[in-house]
């Protein structure tokens, strides 16, 4: 089930960059931002921060060999997603939009622990 693997690797590094690129694709609908400008300078950085994060350890699930190098990248993701759904959720003061924030972490997380559940030593 490597290749379910890659995919989500592929798909989290092309999120990281996007972030890296235009912070707002996280800051809109989180609400840490304007939902149609820019945040803040600080609230950027921060952000491109996290997609730095994203885009490398994305990789790292999508081009890591089979065995015990892909399931440590997954459990990486797997933390990452996680704690973005603690940090993040408890962050967000419109109560809406962080649970739709905590959905989205808590489901790439789940999705990512499926993945490393299948991924064979």
């Amino acid at each position: 089930m490597s290749t379910f693997a890659r995919v989500l690797g592929a798909l989290t590094t092309a999120y990281g960059v996007a972030t890296i690129v235009r912070p707002a694709v996280l800051t809109g609908p989180t609400g840490l931002g304007p939902r149609g400008g820019d945040p803040s300078p600080p609230v950027a950085t921060l952000v491109r921060a996290v997609g730095v994060r994203d885009a490398v350890s994305g990789l790292a699930v999508a081009l890591a060999p089979r065995g015990r190098a892909l399931q440590l990248a997954l459990t990486v993701r797997v933390a990452a997603d996680v704690g973005d759904a603690v940090t993040l959720g408890t962050a967000i003061s419109d109560r809406d939009a962080a649970r739709r924030t905590v959905a989205v972490a808590g489901g790439w997380a789940a999705l990512n622990a499926l993945a490393l559940a299948t991924a064979r030593p």
